[in-house]
């Protein structure tokens, strides 16, 4: 774990990896060699996801897979996704130092560009997998720089040979991630039983009004679009209040041009993100902030472009793989808790291709995507045992 995070490591202890960066090369170069060490099938597909094979005894039964994401936020923390890859391939390691069979292959993979933070959507690789995003569509997508991820991808020799598509029919997915709330440590859990996924949608609201000198123009002669734009960020923050207690919502990110001391800002781009385990609360927290949108930009005299630039849908994990997590969890003798992610994870689009499951990990004062995010080694531990229990069950059934 601590080999991988000096890639792309910062001086605060965090981690800067974007996607298909050459930190994220070198990190892939890193866990391809450990997977070639551990004698696993290495292949990686189109989309740049890696995929390592240990065979199993039968050769009809599907695999189980199992892996998160090497990829970070910008300045994140280190544990985040990393944690589910490393201990995927520790699994493996085990498996192999202890000469342990298993009936089902065993597949280990790392998502490319879980994080969405350089190119979006977030979960873009998994969603192109399991049949969520249209390739052609996801490859021209492209970063702050004008740069596409097809141009990324080739350029750090990261686009495979496979389709990314699965090949074969699978068993069973399951994921470890640190939990990035404050639940377990809450309720004193050694581990997390996932449940499933909260629903969310991710969108942009562009005002645009007229920029002009801020002290000749008159309070009634503008069109300030920096003025509806706070006025929606604002309704953001109270929206889910009036929807439910697990709904959330959260403005992170705030273009504003010229965006100069002395100039009424003429155009405002924002971002929004509502979560909720129902749907339907989403949807409706949709519909909300697009009413506030628009009479804000009444107001204001301002126009108004927007776009969603994301939704998934609430996911429900299998009763077997939840089964297979918390059989786990008991066996080993440790506190569990089931609960339900509030933020998405490859294994949302997982779930449409096969049975799928989550282990959390506990996180120390609910922290992640930053420096600060921490998980001690005891419960990483813990949570990988839980994992690797959980996967061995699956890879073993009839």
């Amino acid at each position: 774990m601590k080999e991988q995070a000096e890639i792309g490591g910062t001086t605060d202890g965090g981690l800067h990896r974007l996607a298909l960066s050459d930190a994220d090369k070198t990190v892939r170069d890193w866990f391809r060699e450990q997977m070639a060490n551990a004698d696993l099938d290495v292949r990686i597909d189109t989309m740049g996801n890696m995929f390592g094979r240990r065979s199993g005894t039968d050769p009809q039964a599907p695999p189980v897979l199992v892996g998160s994401h090497l990829d970070s936020q910008p300045n994140g923390g280190i544990y985040d996704g990393p944690l589910g890859v490393i201990t995927a391939l520790e699994l493996i390691r085990t498996l192999n130092d202890r000469e342990i069979e298993t009936a089902h292959p065993i597949e280990i993979v790392n998502w490319t560009n879980e994080e969405g933070s350089r190119f979006q959507p977030a979960m873009q690789a998994s969603g192109v997998w399991a049949g969520a995003h249209d390739l052609e569509t996801e490859y021209a997508k492209s970063d702050a720089d004008g740069i596409s991820f097809e141009e990324e991808l080739n350029r750090i020799g990261y686009n495979g040979d496979t389709p990314a598509a699965p090949q074969e029919a699978y068993e069973a997915y399951l994921e470890l991630h640190i939990e990035q709330g404050p639940t377990l440590e809450n309720v004193d859990a050694d581990v997390g039983v996932v449940t499933g996924v909260v629903g969310f949608t991710w969108g942009e609201l562009s005002f645009h009004g007229a920029a002009d000198h801020s002290g000749p123009t008159p309070m009634d002669h503008r069109n300030d679009a920096l003025v509806a734009a706070a006025d929606v960020i604002t309704q953001i923050r109270r929206i889910p209040g009036t929807l439910g207690d697990r709904t959330v919502g959260t403005v992170g990110h705030v273009d504003v041009s010229p965006n100069s001391v002395n100039i009424i800002p003429g155009d405002v781009t924002i971002t929004w993100g509502f979560r909720d385990p129902s749907d339907e609360v989403v949807q409706e927290a949709y519909d909300r902030v697009l009413e506030e949108a628009d009479w804000a930009a009444s107001r204001e005299g301002v126009e108004l472009d927007y776009t969603e630039t994301m939704r998934a849908p609430s996911v429900k994990f299998a009763d077997r793989c939840i089964k297979a997590v918390q059989s786990a969890a008991d066996e080993l003798e440790y506190e569990s808790h089931q609960l339900l992610s509030g933020a998405g994870h490859d294994a949302t689009h997982l779930d449409s291709v096969c049975d799928t499951g989550m282990v959390f990990a506990v996180s120390e004062n609910g922290k992640s995507h930053s420096p600060a995010e921490y998980t001690s080694w005891d419960d990483c531990y813990r949570a990988a045992n839980t994992l690797g229990n959980a996967a061995y069950k699956l890879a073993t059934s009839d």
